[in-house]
């Protein structure tokens, strides 16, 4: 399972999708999509794009198992009702849900190995530089 605003796909993202899948013999990707309005609070402004945009331009992604939206607050419900094995986080991915992350997984009693994929030219494919 992965989590992000995915305002836009690009190579980065894909690289993402790629270390994330390798983590599991037999895998199967879910792409948890923020909510606008998570995004606008977490960032500070609202994604280019719209949450319904965002969702069927990931759905049709060939690397993406399954897509859906996350919670508009909190998260650890949404990750219950997927019970995935293994959640990957991109390498800079930070704040409110990274920070507490596995202590709020603990907490709930699930049982979900956390990792940090590496970057992927992140001086070339941040969607922040991209949207410019």
């Amino acid at each position: 399972m992965v989590f992000g605003t995915f305002d836009m796909i690009h190579a980065g993202h894909e690289d993402l999708f790629r270390q994330a899948r390798a983590l599991a013999s037999d895998p199967y990707l879910v792409v948890s999509l923020a909510r606008d309005t998570s995004v606008a609070r977490i960032k500070g402004a609202s994604p280019r794009h719209s949450e319904t945009e965002r969702l069927a331009a990931m759905r049709e992604h060939p690397l993406v198992d399954e897509t859906l939206l996350g919670d508009p607050s909190g998260y650890i419900d949404h990750i219950k009702a997927i019970a995935p094995e293994i959640i990957a986080l991109g390498y800079d991915q930070s704040g409110e849900y990274v920070q507490d992350l596995e202590r709020d997984l603990k907490a709930a009693g699930l049982v979900v190995r956390v990792v940090r994929l590496a970057p992927f030219k992140p001086e070339e494919f941040k969607t922040s530089k991209l949207l410019g």
